[in-house]
Formats: C-alpha cells, sequence, structure tokens
C-alpha cells in the first residue's frame, strides 16, 4: 500500500534517502528544502550518485512550506540538531495523529530523556521544550547514520562510502513502526537494520563524530590531512576516552568493546572526505556543537566525570559557530551581528 513520506530536510543524506527512495517508487515521496537545493529539485529532480551508478528522479513534491503537505504516514527528519526547535510544530502537524517520525541526525537527540527515568527535555538541545511538548518522545524513532555523503551541486549528492543505517525505539523495544521503517530503507538497497539498543548506537556513533567533526571544524582540515598534524590525533583519542567514560556512567560501558586508536587510527588510513561538521563550515551553517559536543560534557558533569578536553574544545566550537552566524547575518543585511 502506497504511504505519504516526508524528507524533511533533504541536504547530504536527506538528498541521499530522497533519491533512493524516488528511484524505488511505489510511494509519494515528498521533500521539504530550501534555496537553491529546492529550485533544483522543482526543476529536475533530486539524483544521488554512488560509485557508477545515478538514481533518483522528481518527488511527489518539493517546498519549503511544510503546511503545503498533508498529514504523512512517515516523516524522515534529516535536519541537523540546532534546526529542530523551531520546527516542532509544523512537525507535529505533519505527523496527526498517526506518523511516524525518524530522527536521523548525529549526537545525542532531543528525544534521550524519554523513558529514561527523566521525563523532561535537554535544554541544550531543546531551549524550550518545543520538541518535547509539541511531538513528543512517544511519536519519535531514534536513527544512525553510518555513510558519508555531500551535496556536490544543488540536487546532487555524492555518497564516498558507508551504508549502515540503525533505527530504533528509545526504550530499545520490538516495534512494528520500527520494523516498517527498516523494512521501507531497505527496500531501497540500504543497508538498514533494527536496533535492539539505539542509544548504544548513538554512542558509538558519537564516539566517531566526537574525534574528527570538531577538529576538521576547527581546523578546517579533511581527515587525511588533519592525520598529519602532530599531536591532534592525541587530543582525539582523549576526547574519545572522555565521551567512553560519560557514556559508561550513564549505564552504556562500551570500553571493552572499543578501541579509540583504532578510531583515530584505521588500519587503511583516514579517507580524503570532507566531515560533515566541516561541511557545514564550508557552507557557513550552524554547527552541531551541543548534539556532538555540549550535551555529552554536560552528561560528565552532572554525574562528575572529568572532561578536561571536552571543556576546551566546547568554547571552541562556540565561538567558531556564534563566527559563522555573524557573519552570515551581516551577508544577509543584519546589522547588529547579534546570533538570532
Amino acid at each position: 500500500m502506497a504511504k505519504k513520506i516526508c524528507i524533511y530536510g533533504a541536504g547530504a543524506i536527506g538528498g541521499h534517502l530522497a533519491a533512493r527512495l524516488i528511484a524505488t517508487g511505489g510511494h509519494d515521496v515528498s521533500i521539504i528544502a530550501r534555496g537553491a537545493h529546492l529550485a533544483a529539485i522543482r526543476d529536475n529532480g533530486i539524483f544521488l550518485r554512488a560509485g557508477d551508478d545515478v538514481i533518483g528522479g522528481r518527488p511527489h513534491l518539493a517546498t519549503d512550506d511544510p503546511t503545503a503537505l498533508p498529514e504523512q504516514d512517515i516523516v524522515l527528519v534529516t535536519l541537523k540538531a540546532p534546526s529542530l526547535p523551531e520546527i516542532a510544530k509544523p512537525l507535529a502537524r505533519l505527523l496527526g495523529a498517526r506518523g511516524i517520525a525518524t530522527f536521523l541526525m548525529n549526537g545525542i537527540p532531543w528525544w534521550w530523556n524519554f523513558g529514561a527515568g527523566c521525563d523532561e527535555p535537554l535544554p541544550l538541545l531543546d531551549p524550550e521544550g518545543a520538541l518535547w511538548r509539541e511531538v513528543g518522545g512517544h511519536r519519535a524513532l531514534g536513527g544512525v547514520v553510518n555513510s558519508s555523503n555531500q551535496v556536490i551541486a544543488p540536487g546532487v549528492i555524492l555518497n564516498t562510502g558507508g551504508n549502515r543505517w540503525m533505527i530504533g525505539e528509545p526504550d530499545g523495544s520490538p516495534s512494528a513502526r520500527a520494523n516498517a521503517v527498516v523494512d521501507l530503507l531497505s527496500r531501497t538497497g540500504l543497508n538498514a537494520k533494527v536496533s535492539k539498543d539505539i542509544r548504544g548506537d548513538i554512542w558509538r556513533k558519537i564516539f566517531v563524530n566526537i574525534s574528527s567533526n570538531p577538529f576538521a571544524a576547527l581546523t578546517r582540515l579533511p581527515s587525511r590531512d588533519a592525520a598529519e598534524v602532530h599531536g591532534l590525533d592525541e587530543i582525539a583519542i582523549k576526547a574519545i576516552d572522555e565521551a567512553m567514560t560519560v557514556a559508561a556512567a550513564m549505564g552504556r560501558d562500551l570500553r571493552s568493546e572499543i578501541d579509540p586508536e583504532k578510531i583515530v587510527r584505521p588500519a587503511g588510513g583516514r579517507s580524503a572526505g570532507r566531515s560533515s561538521m566541516l561541511q557545514d563550515v564550508d557552507a557557513g551553517r550552524a554547527l552541531e556543537v551541543d548534539g556532538i559536543v555540549g550535551q555529552v560534557r554536560e552528561f560528565g558533569r552532572v554525574r562528575g566525570v572529568p572532561t578536561p578536553v571536552l571543556d576546551v574544545v566546547l568554547p571552541l566550537l562556540r565561538g567558531l559557530d556564534r563566527s559563522l552566524r555573524m557573519t552570515r547575518d551581516n551577508a544577509n543585511g543584519a546589522s547588529s551581528g547579534a546570533l538570532p
């Protein structure tokens, strides 16, 4: 039976999904995007380049106005954490009474406390509690994406490696809706699986992100070039150690499973790709500071776990994020340069 599916934010990850879903067919796939990317999708469609293959096509509807869409069966949210609070109400309307919201993003998600014995929003990620109030953790599925993608031109996504997508309930329970999303993604050729411990899988991805994204953003170097900077690897390894200690204090002790040195110094060497946070710096976009670093540090502070490396990295990233926002505001004609 055909479903109404919305990709909310068709950047690198969202565009990858949209192209595969459209190419597979059988459903009404709509896209919420903006700017030149949206214009290209409306004119030509959206396409994914993966190796020698190019797939994609035209969506059912492409718009920058969520109210132009009817209620959806599945909404795949691929916006980054800083953009989520402002879409709380339009997302809730899209979900209606029975829609499924799957959040495919880096870092600690806004719904983290749902069902975890602390039923209140995380102020760093949901400052006014809009997502908690309007969407609610009960309507959220978690997602972890291990796939490298980049928007190389408006309407064109390049996949440079990785194809592992984990979907799971916040409480780790089996569910028909998680199975439905995994089945949908699997039919497009993605390696999608149901996670029995989505929080554990999120931590595993954070260990990778926290050792690469912040340092790529601050140095503006791709991973392979950053690896040649003396001492940077040691700092990245310490950042993973701190995050793993925080995770252990929160009930996910993965230290016997994960070797930080193998993450930072993989056997095959680092890729020449540009991390997602470096791509955001290149484009002058807001950075996922609190999802990847800030909330991990806050978890550590509350539990008395020292995080000396993250204590330094976090304000540097926040300063970089502020600089990018001020530059963007000035380019848009803002006179004060104040943060939005």
